[in-house]
Formats: structure tokens, sequence, C-alpha cells
């Protein structure tokens, strides 16, 4: 069981639930440490005072705010936790919305809130059981880690989790990155969708979904650790260059996906029947330009 990240309520009108929040999520990346390249010591980070000019111990060490002047002004744990603030301690939610609403680009990380003792149970399932039946998320406002946050509470099996927020001017306008306007066929599109649809999944299960990342980092310590050659990276199976020919390049991936979709199922894409040929573009059908809709969104207001 993950450790307690902080205890409180979940505020929901006049009832409170009270909650553990848990981590959901774990994080299995390698972790390096620094070293000294000549005989591989460890480098190690020294807490050192400017004033005194002396290493300090981490007991020792306070939050302080600096000012533009250079000056610093102390802020102690307990003072953080006094602020005067409704959502301190309380997890407080503030609306009700269908989860199709919420710009993905504003999740964060997720936790599980688990109830605490057999008291909390019922309000904690009443509250869980109205969010699936009502068919939306709840927005909450919540104060942690020296900041206030807007969170996303949601179904997951039997438990409610929890998604921190991003402030709406936390999210970069798109329009400094919107590519130019450019002529568009409507053949290539067709083809593109052809191709998604070739590439269709009904969940993140199978062998494409791993991290093959961490793997092979894996590999090549444990290949060092025994005192073996490292595995070494397989041969490019395409060259990076210009593309030509946009629908023959589309062409050719629905095919080869297909071809791959038939060999993870085990069935014979030679007996699925073929798509019709698409006639070579013509002026006519190349009509379509993208551009970006509307001026620039002003940022708005929390």
């Amino acid at each position: 069981m993950p450790a307690s990240i902080f205890n409180g309520v979940i505020s929901f009108g006049l009832v409170s639930v009270p909650i553990t929040v848990l981590s959901a999520t774990e994080d299995h990346s390698v972790r390096f440490r620094r070293i000294h390249t000549a005989d591989h010591g460890l480098v190690r980070n020294r807490y050192w005072c400017e004033v005194e000019d002396r290493e300090v111990t981490f007991g020792e060490i306070g939050k302080g705010y600096e000012l533009p002047d250079g000056r610093v002004i102390p802020v102690t744990d307990e003072e953080l936790r006094a602020l005067p603030l409704p959502t301190a301690r309380a997890i407080e939610l503030i609306a009700f919305i269908p989860a199709a609403a919420v710009d993905p680009l504003r999740i964060g990380p997720g936790y599980y809130l688990q109830p605490q003792g057999a008291m909390a149970s019922k309000p904690y399932l009443v509250l869980r059981h109205a969010l699936e039946r009502a068919s939306r998320v709840a927005v909450a406002r919540y104060a942690w880690h020296g900041r206030e946050r807007l969170g996303l509470l949601r179904v997951r099996g039997d438990v409610i989790a929890l998604h921190g927020l991003l402030w709406p001017d936390e999210i970069r306008d798109p329009g400094a990155v919107a590519p130019p306007p450019v002529q568009l066929d409507e053949d290539e599109i067709d083809e593109a969708v052809a191709l998604i649809d070739a590439m269709a999944r009904d969940d993140l299960t199978g062998p494409e979904f791993t991290d093959g990342y961490t793997e092979a980092l894996h590999a090549v310590i444990e290949a060092k650790q025994e005192d073996r050659p490292p595995p070494q990276a397989p041969a490019p199976t395409s060259q990076p260059g210009h593309l030509v020919d946009l629908m023959a390049t589309l062409q050719e991936s629905v095919s080869k996906s297909q071809r791959a979709r038939g060999e993870t199922l085990g069935t014979d894409t030679a007996e699925a029947p073929a798509r019709p040929s698409k006639k070579a573009p013509s002026p006519r059908t190349s009509s379509r330009t993208t551009g970006r809709e509307g001026g620039r969104r002003g940022t708005p207001a929390r």
C-alpha cells in the first residue's frame, strides 16, 4: 500500500467524507546517480549557508520567500498549515460536469481517495454511486504543497479517483504552433482515415503499449553488470527523408497495418475485401484548406 499523501475530507454540500489520499500510479523509471567518472564515487549535494559560510544539516533548513530586493521572508510550516483557506484540509466539490468537457491537457497525475473508517464508507459510497449514475465528474478545489489547485473526481472501479487539473492560464495558446494553411487533397484525408481504421483498438492492451525504453535500459545495465557487451540497437527498417508521395505512403501504411493486425489476431488478411483504389488527385478535389479558427483568445480568469 502506498504511503498517505494527504488526510482531509471531501466537502460535498453539507456532507463531509473523511478520506486519505493515496497515489494511484507507480514510477518504474530507471534512476541514475551522479558519479565521479574517474573512480565511480558518488557525488552528493551539500546544503551551504551563504551567511555563515558553512554546511548545514537538513533539519536546519526551512522555507523563505525572496523579495525582488534580495530580502528573504521566512515562512514556517505552521503558518502554511494555518492558512485561512476552506480548502486547506478539504477537497471541496464545486461543480459537476460531463467528463468530455474537460480538456485532457489539463488533467494531471491520479490519486485514489480512501474513506477513513467505517463511518466514512457510507457517504463515500453514496457519492461514488451518484457520480456513476449521473455520468458526471466532480470539479474540486484543494490546497496542497503551497498552492490552491483544481481537481477532478471520477469513478474508477469501486473507488473515487482524484486528478489534479491545471488552471486555464497554465495551458499555452496552441495558435503559436499551428501550421500554416495549405491545400489538402480529399483522397489523402480519406486514406489517412483508412489508416486510422486499420490501426484502431478497443483498449490499451497488447505488446505495442509496453515500455520498451525501460526494458532496453535494464538489458544494458544487466549486461554491464555481467561484463557482457550491451545489446545493439536494431537496424532501422526505413530511412528518414523527404516525403515525396503522400498518397502512396498512406496506402502502404494501411496495407502494412492490416497485415500486422492479421498476424496479431491469427487471421488471414488475404481474405479481407480489397478497398477500391483511389483515383489520382484532381484540382477539383484539392480545395480544402486549413487555418486557425478565430483569433487569439485571452487568458481565462481563474
